[in-house]
């Protein structure tokens, strides 16, 4: 049994099992609005997918641009209620999508699953309700693994069944970690409900506004640079394995 993931910066990461490769919320490009990439530039790689899923649509998890260049034969997972933002793009490869969902693509099983946070894309949606924020637990041929997407610690991951990934977010990439979103230790609380035989974090160390470190030194050093270490130490006393990588970087376990 083997899982290899690559981690491209941000929430952005390819996972395969098997021969079938799931990439999570791709953005690929070096600026998005006012945030810029601190990280390596994603290769050509990262457009290699079967199947892509999309955990919510504010603009550094469903960067259009980005989607757009993967091949005409990727499903795109999406949460139901943004899928006419994809309909120009994608066509009839977006599959809508809502917690409770069990979707089989490629050789895969997808079972999604809620996640609390902001479900609308700013600045202008008005959709009522909002498309869920999602979060998903993948069955492949040879592993299993989690992905919540953004989230905040939740009872109820006792109940996602243990995994052998945990793909987990650890930070953000501004000033302040809002609501909706983990801190390193309750990420590592997190991976501890859920049961995981490794982890890999996510979401830190990637994007930045530009100039606000300077600005924001203290901020910028606790939410931008250490989360990983933070997330590791916090993990040595855990059965998980803890495997912080810089982006770029491919792994197995």
């Amino acid at each position: 049994m083997s899982i290899t993931v690559t981690w491209w910066g941000h929430a952005t990461a390819t996972v395969q099992t098997g021969d079938t490769r799931v990439v999570t919320d791709p953005v690929l490009d070096d600026h998005l609005l006012h945030l810029r990439r601190y990280a390596v530039t994603p290769s050509h790689e990262a457009l290699a997918a079967d199947v892509v899923v999309i955990s919510h649509l504010h603009h550094d998890h469903c960067h259009v641009p980005s989607l757009a260049r993967f091949g005409p034969e990727v499903p795109i997972l999406v949460p139901r209620g943004g899928e006419r933002l994809l309909a120009r793009i994608a066509g009839d490869r977006v599959v809508p999508v809502a917690p409770g969902d069990v979707v089989e693509r490629a050789g895969v099983r997808i079972e999604v699953l809620p996640a609390p946070h902001g479900g609308r894309r700013p600045p202008w949606s008005r959709d009522t309700p909002p498309p869920p924020p999602l979060g998903f637990r993948v069955e492949g041929a040879t592993g299993s693994w989690w992905f919540p997407g953004d989230t905040e610690l939740r009872e109820d991951m006792r109940d996602v069944g243990s995994v052998d990934l945990a793909l987990v977010p650890i930070g953000g990439w501004g000033p302040t970690l809002e609501d909706g979103h983990m801190h390193p230790e309750h990420a590592a609380e997190a991976v501890e409900r859920v049961g995981a035989r490794w982890a890999v974090p996510v979401h830190w160390g990637t994007f930045w506004p530009a100039g606000l470190r300077l600005i924001a030194k203290a901020n910028h050093h606790r939410l931008f640079t250490t989360p990983g270490e933070r997330f590791a130490e916090v993990m040595e006393s855990s059965p998980t394995e803890a495997v912080v990588v810089a982006p770029g970087t491919t792994v197995s376990r």
